[in-house]
């Protein structure tokens, strides 16, 4: 019969017999069909030692073997859902995930095994990928193909992936089999994707971005798969060249630190055709396209699907694009639900009503988004007053597009105006002395925020304040009040394991920190090293104010 690939099952089974190279990574490969072979094997263990009436969920607590892409497979044959465990969860937490999903087979490494000493798991039977004990539980599977459990229908649970909030535990996002699919497909046709391109998945596949923009693109057209256990910024070009890779997605700071990587002669000698992520930001992606010849592409899907922008040809520099079409998508003030006024800006490109042009980013009419697993508390919130909530912050100009401004818990409140950190990180961006930069606000010490910038400078170049300084003061676009009042000198950026800067560390270290810290004394014009007598003036002042709570 043949394949409407309305289902990831049916995209798994229409490779078999595809002998084409299918997966590669470190030290081999594997063709299109071994692969289906491969996930066949692992379906069929999966269905014997999933407990009847309970729910088919199997924890994936990997780095980017090839074990990762062939379980997504198995699950998928199985009628099973996959829950990316994150490998930078610890202890209780790390316990949590792993029980809340409901998970009873949690599928690891040797090299992972140290994270689960100690924890309380009933009920979880753990597979260890790379030992004899594994090889020898799936050796009498061998000849098993790739036949699709009756129950496995679009509507079933595909994928378990956690997404973090400004508080509270992470939550299970659910995506179904016909919408990871639908994805794939649709992002085949956005970029064109050719059944001989190679897709090259460096961000960790437990995350959303690594299955849904990566993996599930390559299934759906039949394109191969390279793996890279852990992203590296120095192995990136190394890598693309190895594989042939003519296509890859990014996260958070990625791409920053590829471009802090020395330069070389032949940096644009490479296979790629095109970079798929978000919060690159302009500056970065020029600079990318410059050195490598390499176009990316900024998007913007929310990760539970609920609200997605295309970039579309003549969508202007710094925006992410129009709405989707049959997306009913507003920017809306959260208090009082009404959108948000245009966006005008000056000549010079400076927004001009920030205050009141930027508001959260709607979905007002049917979307996508299937909730999370046993947390309805979160989908009420989610889905408010019928309205899908980003979450993020927006604004629009007079022709539609649409800028991103960060998320909710990003905004600054400086001096009664309402900021965005995203747009002060643009900005600072340009700055040739910054390899990567972060903007985070830090409480006033009498009310309202003051902006905080950590910059990490290139290699072998020392942080310069006074350049720093000149710099600031030659930005058209950068108001008086989005100027950084503490710099934080960094070697590198804090990020998470999806690597997105750990902003939420940032603001609560604020300026007391072990890493060098300059700041702009009040009425000063030029960035001074804040000392410890500066800083016990400050905790002096937040105190007689009794704001010193807030730097808890």
């Amino acid at each position: 019969m043949e394949s409407t690939g309305a289902t990831v099952a049916e995209l798994v089974r229409a490779r078999w017999g595809d002998h084409r190279t299918g997966l590669r990574y470190a030290g081999g490969e594997l063709s299109h069909h071994q692969v289906a072979a491969g996930a066949a094997a692992r379906a069929a263990l999966l269905v014997d030692l999933l407990p009847r009436h309970a729910a088919p969920h199997v924890g994936v607590l990997l780095d980017n073997t090839p074990e990762y892409p062939l379980w997504l497979s198995a699950a998928a044959l199985a009628g099973a859902a996959v829950a990316g465990i994150n490998p930078t969860r610890r202890g209780p937490e790390l316990a949590r995930d792993i029980l809340h999903t409901d998970c009873a087979v949690l599928v690891t490494e040797r090299a992972h095994l140290h994270l689960l000493d100690g924890l309380e798991l009933p009920g979880v039977r753990l597979l260890v990928t790379d030992t004899d004990a594994y090889r020898d539980l799936l050796a009498p599977y061998a000849d098993a193909t790739p036949d699709i459990a009756p129950t496995v229908r679009p509507d079933s649970r595909m994928l378990l992936y956690f997404t973090s909030g400004s508080t509270g535990a992470p939550k299970a996002a659910i995506c179904s089999q016909g919408r990871l699919a639908a994805a794939g497909r649709s992002l085949v046709a956005h970029f064109d994707v050719r059944a001989e391109d190679t897709h090259y998945i460096c961000m960790p596949m437990f995350h959303g971005n690594a299955v849904i923009a990566d993996w599930a693109p390559a299934l759906a057209a039949g394109a191969g798969v390279a793996l890279r256990d852990r992203f590296s910024a120095s192995g990136f070009l190394d890598d693309v060249r190895e594989f042939g890779a003519t296509y890859f997605t990014y996260v958070g700071r990625a791409v920053q630190y590829v471009l802090a990587t020395p330069e070389r002669p032949d940096d644009r000698e490479n296979p790629l055709r095109v970079g798929f992520g978000t919060e690159a930001g302009a500056v970065d992606a020029a600079r990318f396209e410059k050195r490598f010849g390499v176009r990316l592409v900024e998007g913007y899907g929310s990760s539970e699907g609920g609200a997605a922008i295309q970039r579309t040809p003549g969508t202007p520099v710094g925006a992410i694009g129009r709405a989707t079409p049959g997306d009913d998508l507003a920017v809306v003030d959260p208090d009082t639900r009404r959108e948000c006024e245009t966006a005008r800006f000056s000549a010079a490109g400076r927004l001009l009503n920030g205050e009141a042009a930027i508001g959260e980013l709607v979905n007002r009419g049917p979307n996508p988004f299937e909730g999370y697993w046993r947390n309805d508390e979160a989908r009420a919130e989610r889905l408010r007053d019928g309205w899908y909530w980003t979450g993020d912050l927006f604004y629009r100009d007079s022709d539609g597009y649409l800028y991103f401004a960060g998320r909710t818990d990003d905004r600054l409140r400086v001096d009664s105006e309402n900021l965005a950190t995203a747009m002060i990180e643009n900005i600072l961006a340009r700055y040739e002395g910054a390899a990567a930069v972060a903007v985070y606000a830090v409480p006033d010490p009498v009310a309202g925020d003051q902006v905080m910038a950590a910059v990490a400078p290139p290699p072998n170049a020392p942080f310069d304040p006074l350049a720093f300084a000149e710099f600031l003061v030659t930005q058209p676009d950068l108001g008086t009040k989005m100027t950084p009042r503490f710099v934080r000198v960094v070697p590198h950026l804090p990020v998470t394991a999806t690597n997105k800067v750990a902003r939420g560390a940032l603001r609560r270290e604020g300026f007391r920190c072990t890493d060098p810290v300059w700041w702009r004394p009040p009425g000063a014009s030029v960035y001074e090293p804040l000392t410890p007598a500066d800083v016990q003036a400050l905790l002096d002042h937040y105190r007689a104010q009794g704001r010193d709570a807030l730097l808890a």
